[in-house]
């Protein structure tokens, strides 16, 4: 592990329970979805608690740039940071607006890329200057 990775405020406990908890959510929904069932509360209650995690996971990111650390992609980064934030209350709107077997796989299809924007996010704090 390198410097940057081990002083990285988005590689920790958060960023792991944010990972498993996104894909136990989307295992839910592609159970619901399989079994021709509309977004249920657990899918909802799931994203909500989903939302907070990747909250407070950008609260310290923003924490960490505020007291002097940068991103090794900076650009990269907060794009990454703003989707990540975004991706959850997208899938709760659009879950709601399709309350079919479709809206739990929607749910289960956004529940799976937020694993790998935070994995991005991780990658790309800690590139060393390309």
């Amino acid at each position: 592990m390198t410097g940057a990775a081990a002083n990285s405020p988005v590689d920790g406990i958060l960023a792991t329970v944010s990972i498993v908890l996104s894909l136990l959510v989307a295992v839910w929904a592609l159970v619901a979805a399989v079994r021709h069932r509309p977004p249920d509360r657990v899918q909802f209650v799931g994203l909500a608690v989903l939302e907070v995690a990747l909250l407070a996971l950008t609260v310290l990111a923003l924490v960490a740039i505020g007291g002097g650390d940068r991103p090794g992609e900076p650009g990269a980064f907060f794009g990454y940071l703003v989707t990540l934030v975004c991706l959850p209350p997208l899938a709760w709107v659009l879950a709601r607006m399709e309350p079919t077997r479709w809206g739990s796989a929607i749910v289960c299809a956004v529940c799976l890329v937020a694993p790998v924007v935070v994995v991005r996010l991780q990658q790309t704090w800690e590139v060393l200057g390309g």
